[in-house]
């Protein structure tokens, strides 16, 4: 009876303990989390509108009508390394939630272990025995989550996990407009390669007219060395397109995740790209672009850190039980009459640690802190991108019948300078000079179709598009 009595008494204790912690715990200690948000309506420079389309919301395929760049895309999301990392990343993350979640759960242990003691004899002081003790045991131990330490630390997992996939979604995204401005750029590179060799023809036709005129004196040697000087200008930069070429195909394949060779694409001219460009409002930037989405769910991250940091200056209450067999032979070890048991319930303040809870605290609320801001820098970031990106292509659109103007009146100020060289109606140098301002021109109309599409694929990645 009176084993008994110790039993209920130290269980009475227990629940006491247990009852007082659970009630004291009824004060919130850790804070609960309010995302932050974007509250520039202006964020986009010149844009005002409240219209909530956004080509961010489109699938890639519909961006890119191309069926030689939709398979590259296909083939880069398939086999992208680095896009490899950032999904087994994910992995590793999601290991750690599932550990958070078990936090929950009490621990258990098993131990086995033999101890050999000796006793002194009572009659006789200068002999003893030995004797083995077998003992055979199971440990529990569970922490009371009184103050919000472990939901708070599962909820920092869970940030952690989210924020890999956010970055994945960034990869995925930047990998997206890496191929297809990769895939324009060697167009553009085809375009100004075709444009030099037909200039590199032109100026050799030009030189056998200053040659035949020469001969006819109606030029003079200069004008011939002159010609070909041009022309030799002209082709010097083939080699350079070739070589840039090649290395745009070796990087594009490097995304692709195959080794460096060649590329099949259609041409520059061929492209269609989308006209309604469609930016939204700046606050679905939160729900579209990952970079964004990355850094709240760090500073989110940081946050419950800070709220795990506040539950340090609290008491742990912990309960610990052990169960088994012990005895002195192992035939008697399962004997009913060898069998212990003992549960234990305490708590744990903390008095003076040397002030790591307040640095712990401090520590943390600056990484808050730094997270916020980095937050706002990356909104701002975005916002400037996107209002480049439209400045980009608005400049574009208004150089393309401009460009073409010019070209046709450069074509035609050839022809006049060509035919009038040979009644000696102009100088020589009228000639190389309109020829010389045609290929720059036709080289610069290039850049203009090439910048056009570029500025659209970064829009498209700069609102968050490519990932959905």
């Amino acid at each position: 009876m009176k084993f008994k009595w110790v039993i209920m008494k130290k269980k009475l204790i227990l629940y006491i303990l247990f009852g007082f912690t659970i009630m004291v715990s009824s004060c919130s200690i850790t804070k609960p989390y309010e995302a932050p948000v974007i509250g520039k309506q202006d964020l986009y420079r010149d844009q005002s509108s409240t219209d909530t389309t956004s080509i961010a919301s489109l699938h890639w395929t519909e961006i890119f009508s191309d069926t030689l760049l939709q398979n590259l895309t296909r083939e880069g999301i398939d086999n992208n390394l680095d896009l490899k990392i950032a999904f087994s990343r994910i992995q590793q993350a999601q290991s750690y939630f599932e550990q958070s979640r078990l936090a929950f759960i009490p621990g258990l242990n098993a131990n086995v272990s033999t101890l050999n003691g000796k006793q002194s004899n009572t009659k006789n002081a200068t002999s003893s025995t030995s004797a083995n003790v077998y003992q055979l045991n199971v440990n529990a131990s569970w922490e009371a989550d009184l103050w919000g330490k472990l939901k708070s630390s599962k909820r920092a997992a869970l940030a952690s996990l989210l924020q890999s996939e956010a970055y994945s979604r960034a990869v995925q995204t930047n990998l997206v407009a890496g191929i297809a401005n990769y895939y324009y750029n060697m167009q553009g590179l085809d375009q100004e390669l075709k444009i030099t060799e037909e200039s590199v023809r032109n100026w050799i036709s030009t030189v056998n007219i200053m040659k035949a005129l020469k001969e006819a004196d109606v030029v003079t040697e200069a004008a011939v060395v002159q010609s070909e000087a041009s022309r030799y200008a002209a082709e010097v930069t083939i080699p350079d397109l070739k070589q840039s070429i090649r290395m745009t195909e070796n990087a594009l394949s490097i995304l692709l995740g195959r080794s460096p060779g060649p590329i099949q694409r259609s041409t520059l001219n061929a492209q269609k790209p989308v006209t309604l460009l469609n930016t939204g409002v700046p606050a679905q930037l939160l729900s579209n672009r990952p970079d964004v989405q990355e850094a709240e769910l760090n500073f989110r991250y940081n946050f419950e850190l800070a709220n795990v940091a506040r539950t340090y200056f609290y008491p742990d209450f912990t309960i610990s039980a052990s169960g088994g067999f012990s005895g002195v032979s192992i035939s008697t070890l399962f004997s009913p009459a060898s069998l212990v048991g003992s549960v234990a319930g305490g708590l744990a303040q903390p008095i003076f640690n040397q002030g790591i809870n307040k640095t712990r605290l401090k520590v943390a609320k600056e990484g808050q802190y730094q997270a916020l801001l980095s937050f706002q820098n990356i909104v701002l970031t975005a916002g400037q991108e996107v209002s480049d990106d439209m400045a980009s292509y608005q400049s574009t659109i208004e150089k393309t019948s401009l460009r073409d103007s010019q070209i046709v009146n450069l074509q035609k100020a050839v022809e006049y300078t060509q035919l009038l060289v040979r009644y000696s109606s102009a100088n020589y140098t009228e000639v190389l000079t309109a020829q010389q301002s045609l290929l720059s021109a036709q080289l610069s109309q290039v850049n203009d179709r090439l910048q056009q599409l570029q500025s659209i694929v970064n829009l498209y990645r700069d609102l968050g598009g490519g990932w959905k």
